[in-house]
């Protein structure tokens, strides 16, 4: 493989034989499973805290966004249970907002009725991280993506593909 040649993500992920000088680029984190073997070990996300002004408002408007079931009080957090089994535990944060990123690999039937709730809601939406691309989604790895920001400013993304998997 040449400089700046980047590995097909699913013949690594299914060798496993990626290594992290193999997966440099944009999204290169992106084609690691979500599942590894460490010694026999299974090792899995389990849950994220995602820091909100408002852990009802804005786990609510994540659940209806994606079409998952309400989310649930769970100590200090409202908690949103993606279909992997991985939450994301919404906790009120008091200081400065600090927006990060949330990407979700949905189906095609999924991403159309997901699309179709950010446009009823006249969310602006883009193509990619930068903004560059308003009103618009982006045909990477012969899939479909969009980026939309939560209430406290944390950028969403749905995929169709994950990154590094099409042409």
């Amino acid at each position: 493989m040449s400089l700046g040649e980047r590995p097909k993500a699913q013949s690594l992920i299914e060798s496993n034989t990626a290594t992290r000088e193999e997966t440099h680029g944009e999204h290169a984190w992106a084609i690691w499973p979500a599942t590894c073997s460490v010694d026999a070990v299974t090792v899995q996300l389990n849950h994220t805290i995602v820091r909100v002004r408002s852990k009802e408002e804005s786990a609510t408007f994540l659940a209806e966004i994606l079409g998952l079931p309400d989310p649930t009080p769970f100590g200090p957090f409202m908690v949103v249970q993606a279909a992997n089994e991985v939450s994301l535990d919404f906790a009120d944060d008091h200081g400065a907002p600090n927006p990060q990123h949330y990407a979700f690999l949905v189906s095609e039937p999924e991403f159309d009725e997901i699309f179709g709730r950010i446009r009823e809601r006249g969310l602006p939406y883009w193509a990619d991280p930068f903004k560059r691309r308003p009103g618009e989604f982006n045909t990477n790895d012969g899939g479909r993506g969009v980026y939309w920001e939560d209430p406290s400013g944390h950028f969403l993304e749905i995929i169709t593909r994950p990154y590094g998997s099409g042409s």
